[in-house]
């Protein structure tokens, strides 16, 4: 069997579930579940439509890394708590660990990196399984377009509208048609002039999203832009150029910020492969007692048992 392999930023689906499912608590002291209900059967649904071989939910060990910090300071800064955590609503920062906790009694594998986010677990899984068979990364993140590559069957399922039930489906020729841009790694460039608020990524002023696309199309890559920058290309001029040139400093640190690392260090011994049944029956089934979880777990290991 061809290996096919579906890779979930974990985090950008469990606050979707968090947002996007009904709070049916009934009793004081009742602990919040619709995070680990909603992302147990984002699971259940993708694995019944997409039918992966192996599965990996993909962890943010550090959802602000220092070397990203470190190159732009303002970096997420936005979103960092008075404690100096990431800002997370209490009623879905209880339930995180829960989900940890199904997920092992399910045995699907959860996978972070010390230092990393969750995008540097995909990048790098992305680039060490490339040409071994299908990937699909499945995201609400634009960050992850950068990974899409019709020559190795990596695609993008975008969450952002559609959810899991209908993502738009990312690949080469979305990225042309939406973007104006032919390939993940010109994407990625692309996003570097444009910026992005949501992550403190300032860009360059007066680069928007179109201007951005139509200089990584006319000049290849970022490298292609800032070198005919340097080269006093005449068409590069006026209000732009002085633009650019005054972005120099931010246009050295960026990239490394916007690209997925692909080179995080995995483990070992790391064992993708989706179980056709729970690795720990009855400490899943203490969860679904203590959580009520039965509905959305009965799909899970539904959808398991016919893989």
């Amino acid at each position: 069997m061809t290996p096919r392999l579906l890779l979930l930023d974990s985090a950008s689906l469990y606050f979707r579930a968090f947002f996007g499912v009904p709070d049916r608590r009934t009793r004081p002291g009742e602990p919040p579940t619709n995070a680990v209900r909603g992302f147990l059967d984002m699971i259940a649904t993708l694995v019944e439509r997409e039918r992966p071989t192996d599965l990996v939910a993909c962890w943010d060990d550090d959802w602000r890394p220092e070397f990203r910090v470190s190159a732009i300071p303002s970096y997420k800064a936005h979103r960092v708590s008075e404690d100096g955590g990431e800002e997370v609503p209490e009623d879905l920062n209880v339930q995180v660990p829960v989900i940890v906790e199904v997920l092992a009694a399910l045995g699907i594998c959860r996978l972070g990196v010390p230092g990393y986010e969750a995008d540097d677990v995909i990048g790098t899984l992305v680039h060490t399984r490339r040409g071994s068979g299908p990937i699909d990364v499945v995201t609400g993140d634009r960050d992850l377009f950068q990974l899409a590559d019709d020559a190795n069957s990596v695609r993008i399922l975008y969450t952002a509208k559609g959810g899991v039930r209908d993502p738009q489906i990312v690949d080469q020729s979305y990225l042309q048609s939406a973007y104006g841009v032919a390939t993940g790694q010109a994407y990625a460039d692309m996003a570097v002039l444009r910026g992005d608020t949501s992550d403190g990524l300032p860009g360059v002023a007066g680069i928007g999203e179109k201007t951005a696309a139509q200089l990584i199309a006319q000049y290849g890559t970022l490298a292609g832009v800032r070198a005919a920058l340097a080269d006093g290309d005449p068409q590069i001029k006026g209000a732009r150029r002085t633009r650019l040139e005054e972005a120099a400093a931010y246009l050295d640190v960026a990239p490394a910020v916007v690209q997925v690392a692909p080179d995080a260090p995995l483990p070992a011994d790391l064992d993708t492969s989706l179980p056709a049944a729970p690795r720990d029956p009855e400490a899943l089934a203490d969860l679904v007692e203590t959580y009520g979880l039965g509905s959305p777990a009965r799909r899970v290991v539904a959808a398991l048992a016919r893989d």
